[in-house]
C-alpha cells in the first residue's frame, strides 16, 4: 500500500493548526514555510481537507486555513481518505477463474478465496486502527517543545 506524501502534509498541517490554536485563519504560505514545502501544491493538499470539513478555508488576503473540527473529532482516517479517497487498497480481480480455473464449477467460487479474505481483513484492521487514533491522541503523543516551536516559527513570520 503506497500513500502519498500528500497526508504526511496534511497532517502535520492539522497538528500545527492545533498546536497553534487560533481563531484567525493560517495563511497556505505561512503553513509551507513552517514545513519548507511549496505553497502552490500544498494548497492542492489542503483542499480535500476542506471538502471534508476537517479544514475551514477562507479566501482572500487575510485568509487561510483553521480546524473545522476539535482535534477529539478528526481521525486519521479522516485525513487520509479526504486525501487518498476512500478506495479499496487490493481490488480482487479473481484471476482463479481463468486459465486453469476456466473449467471449474462455479460452486467452486462462491466464496471468495483465502487471499482476498485475508487482504481484506489486514486492510479492515489497518482501516480501525487509524479511526481509532485523533489528532488530539497526536498532540498528547508530540513531544513537549513541537508545539512551542510551531508557535515561535509562526510569530516570527509576523502573524
Amino acid at each position: 500500500m503506497f500513500m502519498g506524501e500528500g497526508v504526511e502534509w496534511g497532517l502535520h498541517c492539522c497538528l500545527a493548526l492545533a498546536w497553534l490554536e487560533e481563531q484567525a485563519p493560517v495563511a497556505t504560505a505561512q503553513l509551507a514555510e513552517i514545513f519548507e514545502l511549496p505553497p502552490a501544491y500544498l494548497k492542492k493538499r489542503l483542499q480535500p481537507l476542506v471538502r471534508a470539513g476537517i479544514l475551514a478555508s477562507t479566501p482572500g488576503a487575510r485568509g487561510g486555513y483553521r480546524l473545522a473540527r476539535t482535534p477529539e473529532r478528526i481521525t486519521l482516517m479522516d485525513v487520509v481518505s479526504a486525501i487518498e479517497g476512500s478506495a479499496e487498497a487490493f481490488r480482487c480481480t479473481e484471476i482463479r477463474q481463468r486459465g486453469a480455473g476456466a473449467e471449474t464449477p462455479a460452486r467452486e467460487f462462491e466464496r471468495p478465496c483465502g487471499i482476498a479474505t485475508a487482504m481484506r481483513r489486514a486492510e479492515l484492521a489497518w482501516r480501525r486502527e487509524l479511526a481509532a487514533q485523533t489528532l488530539a491522541d497526536l498532540i498528547a503523543a508530540s513531544p513537549a517543545g513541537a508545539p512551542r516551536r510551531v508557535q515561535r516559527f509562526h510569530q516570527r513570520l509576523g502573524t
